[in-house]
């Protein structure tokens, strides 16, 4: 095998840095949105239906064409180290500038708003080149036309709704042209650059050719020997720095290249001495590569090692020229073999990746599948609907951190997945819109109340009027929400109509009638009269002197609220006539509740009455307790005797919970018995 060939088998450039890139040469594996790679990725929208396209899309379209063949043919056909690496060098070697583009972060654009999406495409045009966000943007625009295409589509409806003709609507936003005014520039920027970039390989290509025309003449020129390998040097340092070319043409610029140095090398065998010095260097220079590509077949992070391997062999084939031919073969083979070791570790790791990518699409089918089967329940409730929408927001989000799935099947899962979760918004945004619709119905019904509520406020007629309020008041309550931004408005009027009425109503009662006014003289009399009765201290001739007074109490009448504070001096005075009877403390009670019952049953409030009701229910809720507290404190003193101070009293304090019990509960029994005569 001569040193030419050899050399040509040797062009293993840098590959795409090693499937991170992973995905130029050997099939791609994506993340989770539909990713560009070497520009393959197409707009949902495409670019070349654009009026603004231009030359420099042409290149864009030129290359993806390229590749898409590219990656069908190694889905065809098994590729050995060479092949990928012959691939990756001569598309290296056309734009070295889009390595950058892996490095900028991918946002969640489908959880951005409009605005952010149109401020991320601000950020990115501004900071990063233009050649590397080609991906981002793309992902961009198809979230935000499809986020303004539902806003759009909402637009009509009402539009229409109103008796508008569809030939007569037209739509659209300040962000709408903002979005498009930087699209403009996104893409005239993008051309520029492709059409600079056209321009740039096609002089490098020009710079080539005429370095090869340089060295073919070295052969012919009539000088020093000193002076011809001066000027050879020269030209290969030039070959170094001329810059990349036209893809489609480095492999056989560099063929034709490789051919005239050996042609040259040839021509010195007149003069040994350079030669075999260039031979010398070389042959170090190669054993140094070979020695460091033999110590990466044991580096553990594969992308690492291959990465570095591309960047030996771009050394070995661009800065260093030939060897002797007795050490040709042997240099070459033990280079080749590393690679191969390199490559087949890189292989199993592509497949062992493959193995998890396929499990990652499990994962992201069945999380498409629940996204979908929520979105086809129907939910009549905003309740039902937030409930959902964190159901469907963690279940994005599981989506988001499964990981990569299989290149072939990416865009159609990411396409599925955005289907169901936009045909889960769609559901919820109608779901709201016909909301709002009855929001503002509900405002309408709120605001006749609002009207009647004014218009009675002063109304002379309190027995007629009470009725109304209180009903217009239960309607009121009855009526779903309003929109937010009118409901403390009107509800301020509509409680501030009420309270004015009801307080005109309280003051009227508080007048009292004469009714009211001859009951309190007959209690204040009745009081006068308690104090004065010299109880003989005998309870069976006392108490029914008592129960007199409460029943002539009783049956005295109401009076207004501004003078009920006699009731609590009546209760006060019986007080002090129980305590000198020593009488039984449950009856005691019971007897004094006879005047609350009293008031709770002329009382025209059933507030009053259901507050009664609650009071008494928590008072026996927390007298059970604490005598339940108490007997479980007891245990602490199974080994005691009864007579035990700290059990007596423990013991004393339960029995007093439990008459304190029955008090509550027949206090409640009288409540209740209210209710059933109601």
């Amino acid at each position: 095998m001569s040193e030419k060939e050899k050399m040509h088998e040797d062009n293993l450039p840098e590959h795409n840095q090693a499937r991170e890139d992973e995905e130029k040469v050997t099939p791609k594996v994506s993340t989770d949105q539909p990713t560009e790679s070497s520009d393959t990725t197409q707009d949902p929208s495409p670019a070349d239906s654009d009026p603004i396209a231009s030359a420099g899309d042409a290149l864009v379209e030129e290359r993806q064409d390229k590749d898409a063949s590219a990656l069908d043919q190694q889905n065809q056909e098994p590729r050995n180290a060479q092949q990928e690496m012959d691939d990756a060098v001569a598309q290296e070697s056309e734009d070295e500038s889009t390595k950058g583009r892996h490095k900028i972060e991918k946002k969640d654009y489908a959880s951005l708003t409009k605005e952010e999406l149109v401020d991320e495409f601000e950020r990115l045009l501004k900071k990063e080149e233009v050649q590397n966000i080609k991906e981002h943007i793309d992902e961009i625009r198809a979230e935000f036309n499809a986020q303004f295409d539902e806003e759009l589509e909402d637009k009509k409806e009402e539009f229409l709704a109103e008796g508008g003709n569809i030939i007569d609507f037209y739509y659209s936003t300040p962000l709408k042209k903002r979005f498009n005014s930087l699209y403009f520039d996104y893409k005239e920027k993008r051309n520029r650059y492709y059409e600079q970039l056209k321009k740039d390989l096609n002089k490098n290509l020009q710079r080539r050719l005429e370095i090869i025309e340089e060295l073919k003449g070295l052969i012919d020129v009539e000088e020093n020997i000193n002076t011809t390998y001066n000027n050879f040097k020269q030209l290969q340092e030039s070959w170094r720095n001329a810059g990349p070319i036209p893809r489609d043409k480095y492999n056989t610029i560099w063929n034709t290249y490789h051919h005239h140095v050996e042609n040259f090398y040839d021509f010195l065998h007149l003069n040994r001495e350079f030669r075999d010095m260039d031979f010398k260097h070389n042959l170090e220079q190669k054993l140094k590569i070979i020695s460091r590509a033999e110590e990466l077949t044991q580096e553990p992070n594969i992308n690492r090692a291959f990465r570095e391997l591309q960047m030996l062999h771009k050394m070995w084939k661009e800065d260093l020229g030939p060897v002797e031919k007795q050490y040709r073969e042997d240099i070459w083979q033990k280079f080749s073999e590393a690679t191969s070791r390199i490559h087949e570790r890189r292989q199993a790791h592509f497949q062992q990746l493959d193995q998890e990518y396929q499990k990652n699409l499990e994962i992201k089918q069945e999380i498409i599948a629940k996204i979908g089967a929520i979105g086809d329940q129907e939910y009549t409730t905003h309740r039902d609907w937030q409930q959902k929408i964190k159901e469907v927001e963690a279940l994005r989000e599981e989506f988001f951190k499964a990981g990569k799935v299989p290149r072939n099947v990416n865009e159609d899962t990411w396409k599925k997945f955005k289907q169901n979760v936009r045909a889960f918004n769609r559901k919820k945004n109608a779901f709201y819109k016909n909301q709002k619709k009855e929001q503002f119905e509900n405002l309408e019904k709120k605001m006749e109340l609002v009207h009647i509520a004014e218009a009675n406020k002063d109304s002379e007629d309190f027995e007629l009027t009470t009725e109304l309020m209180k009903r217009i008041q239960s309607q009121w309550k009855q009526i779903g929400h309003v929109p937010k931004k009118d409901s403390d408005k009107i509800w301020k009027r509509f409680k501030s109509a009420c309270n004015h009425y009801f307080s005109r109503l309280h003051a009227h009662k508080d007048q009292g009638s004469k009714g009211e006014i001859a009951a309190f003289d007959r209690k204040k009399s009745l009081l006068d009269e308690l104090r004065a009765v010299e109880f003989s201290g005998d309870r069976e001739k006392d108490l029914p002197i008592i129960k007199k007074f409460i029943e002539d109490w009783k049956n005295t009448g109401k009076v207004s609220s501004k003078r009920r504070f006699i009731e609590g001096k009546f209760n006060k005075a019986l007080d002090q006539i129980f305590k000198k009877l020593d009488m039984d403390r449950k009856q005691a009670e019971m007897l004094k509740y006879e005047n609350k019952l009293q008031e709770l049953e002329e009382s025209d409030d059933s507030r009053q009455l259901n507050k009664e009701h609650f009071f008494l229910t928590k008072k026996i809720e927390e007298t059970e307790a604490e005598i339940r507290q108490l007997e479980n404190n007891l245990q602490f003193f199974s080994n005691v005797e009864d007579d035990n101070p700290l059990v007596r009293e423990v013991l004393d304090n339960i029995q007093k919970q439990k008459d304190q019990l029955n008090i509550w509960k027949k206090k409640l029994e009288k409540v209740n018995s209210l209710y059933e005569e109601n």
